[in-house]
């Protein structure tokens, strides 16, 4: 039988994880290179890397605590990988249809929307504030994005 918990933190960390990195390696890839092809192949690259090692990482994590069954060690590696590979790939398809910069505008609403979502249903389920919760996710999101173009645009500056 499935363990909702474990699933419930696979798919957690598997989003919210999906989300800043791609979205970090799509912003950085724009502002250093400008170039479609290397903002779709980042986003493959690390949709499928970053996956396997991400929930390779949460099983590891898991099996050193010995603090879940075999069973649910299982169900939390494979709920992370599954929702960093689908959450990651989504990003490709802004990047298909329009220009970097709308693909950058649509991605990062996109990713707010999604981390907003997942905010609210971590707050609910804790009991927590849930405009507190959601403000400092998004301030954390936001971070990651402006420090991910401004390093972006450093490499850019310093290295073409």
């Amino acid at each position: 039988m499935l363990n909702k918990a474990t699933i419930r933190e696979g798919m957690g960390f598997g989003v919210t994880s999906a989300i800043l990195t791609t979205l970090g390696l799509f912003l950085g890839l724009l502002s250093s290179t400008s170039s479609k092809l290397a903002v779709i192949g980042g986003i493959v690259t690390i949709a499928l890397a970053d996956a396997l090692s991400d929930s390779f990482g949460m099983h590891i994590s898991l099996e050193y605590g010995r603090s879940e069954n075999k069973h649910n060690v299982w169900s939390a590696t494979i709920a992370t990988f599954i929702y960093k590979f689908v959450f990651a790939g989504v990003f490709i398809i802004p990047v298909l249809l329009w220009s970097l910069t709308t693909a950058a505008v649509v991605s990062i609403i996109y990713g707010l929307l999604v981390i907003i979502y997942i905010s609210y249903l971590t707050a609910r389920q804790n009991n927590d504030v849930v405009w507190r919760v959601i403000i400092s996710h998004v301030l954390i999101t936001m971070v990651v994005i402006l420090l991910s173009f401004s390093v972006g645009k450093l490499v850019a500056h310093y290295f073409a």
